[in-house]
């Protein structure tokens, strides 16, 4: 398996894995969401990821700016969407997509990495509700306990709450 930055000739590939990586409510709100971010360009950057199998496109991940109210110096990005194709899931690529991107983010010196997902899946990355306790996500959540966070390089934590704005692509309150 080969992980390497996702292109625009990637589009229909990306679209492929999350149509079939995710269940019917959500294939198509969330395949235009990975689609939009790898065509929307940020200031950080996105950073959108491919795991390639045999030259197949297999798993995708992208990781986005979030701008942290009241913080001019706290960098922070959010992970979402995080696919891989059901024939090769089981397999650790979600897992090395999630690992590749964080380390990219420690080298850019990103402080905050959110993420809205199951807590048994990330809290083996380090992900926790604690950490992002005082980080209001930019839209209600229908699952609140899914809200978490890691630190990534030291930072002053907010001690009051701080709402989050997100990128464009991530602005559709379906998706939260």
């Amino acid at each position: 398996m080969h992980i390497r930055i996702a292109t625009s000739l990637d589009l229909d590939d990306v679209r492929g894995v999350h149509l079939c990586a995710f269940p019917d409510g959500e294939r198509e709100i969330v395949s235009k969401l990975a689609i939009n971010q790898l065509s929307e360009e940020t200031t950080p950057q996105t950073i959108s990821l491919v795991a390639e199998t045999d030259g197949t496109v297999v798993g995708h991940v992208a990781f986005s700016p979030v701008t942290i109210d009241t913080n001019e110096n706290l960098q922070g990005y959010i992970l979402a969407p995080l696919g891989v194709k059901p024939e090769y899931q089981k397999r650790c690529i979600g897992s090395k997509l999630i690992e590749s991107g964080m380390h990219r983010l420690l080298e850019m010196e990103v402080n905050m990495l959110f993420v809205y997902g199951d807590p048994k899946y990330y809290s083996r990355f380090g992900f926790n509700v604690d950490a992002s306790a005082r980080y209001i996500p930019p839209y209600k959540l229908q699952y609140p306990f899914g809200w978490q966070a890691i630190t990534l390089n030291e930072c002053n934590i907010a001690t009051s709450p701080v709402k989050l704005t997100c990128i464009a692509s991530l602005c559709d309150s379906e998706l939260w």
